[in-house]
């Protein structure tokens, strides 16, 4: 019943002021196929980024179908520099799943959605709730920090989601699906402008009375303030200037010309043989790299 209470406390306060303050965003009022693309492409890259590319990808793919008729190396290079490049495959191999098993038509089904390639838990359950309104509880990072604080009292969420984390977070969400949906948009809304990781503006919150963390001084938790690893010198960069060579050549690539790209011989090695494995590039006649075709 605690749980209830503070559901129903922290609910509608949320819901009002997303009300005003939500975000004018396209794949808010698009068809279930923009929503799937914006949720790849969103995944740890930020909104103003992701916005463009959305933009391109839809004129040039309004469907499903659209997208599976064409190349994976189209997807990949249409993928630009948003990073994670393996979303455009996975993004790419969905599409060819939603065209060849769905009838070009994206499934509202759970089982369905965690079936396609490169959709997990969270994805599934944010196209469930934002393409088709139904009730699905939705866990992203910016969820998570909010409901850490305001229900948990603590600073930051755990790096994993719990057993715990899921039981409270499900008896938190209102069981209508209109509701639900709105809640999930909205409460995500919270953490990305208000509730933010590192300066969040209590004093524009609208459940700064009912926060536990705000309520015992906003005490700052040094063990779970984490930092992703270093980008500069990084494998993931390296991968990144090999791919981009790749990506940008008319013909396919020797590997004696991806020293220019990356020095590192080791380093280049470990990309080239990682981007193979994950299906972003593939080896033609005579050794030469080249986008999958």
């Amino acid at each position: 019943m605690a749980d209830e209470r503070r559901g129903s406390d922290l609910v509608s306060p949320v819901i009002r002021w997303f009300g005003r303050h939500e975000r004018d965003l396209p794949w808010r009022h698009t068809t279930a196929w923009g929503v799937v693309v914006s949720e790849f492409m969103l995944q740890q890259t930020p909104v103003d980024r992701v916005l463009p590319r959305w933009h391109e990808w839809m004129d040039r793919w309004p469907a499903p179908v659209d997208l599976a008729a064409a190349p994976p190396a189209d997807a990949i290079r249409a993928w630009g520099r948003l990073g994670y490049p393996r979303r455009a495959r996975f993004l790419h191999a969905a599409a060819v799943r939603i065209a060849t098993e769905h009838g070009g038509e994206v499934p509202a089904d759970e089982a369905a959605l965690r079936a396609l390639p490169g959709v997990g838990e969270y994805t599934a359950a944010a196209i469930r709730a934002f393409a088709f309104g139904r009730r699905s509880v939705v866990l992203d990072t910016n969820v998570r920090r909010v409901l850490a604080r305001a229900v948990d009292g603590r600073e930051r969420q755990s790096p994993s989601i719990s057993t715990v984390e899921r039981t409270t977070a499900d008896a938190l969400w209102p069981r209508r699906d209109a509701r639900s949906a709105r809640w999930s948009a909205a409460v995500m809304e919270l953490g990305a402008l208000v509730c933010t990781a590192r300066t969040p503006d209590c004093s524009r919150c609208p459940i700064r009375q009912q926060c536990a963390w705000n309520a015992a001084g906003r005490p700052v938790d040094e063990v779970a303030r984490r930092r992703q690893a270093a980008y500069e010198g990084s494998d993931r960069q390296a991968r990144g200037a090999v791919l981009a060579v790749v990506r940008g050549a008319d013909a396919p690539v020797v590997l004696a010309s991806l020293r220019d790209a990356w020095p590192d011989d080791a380093q280049r090695d470990r990309a080239v043989a990682g981007l193979i494995a994950d299906g972003l590039v593939e080896v033609a006649e005579g050794g030469l790299l080249r986008l999958p075709t």
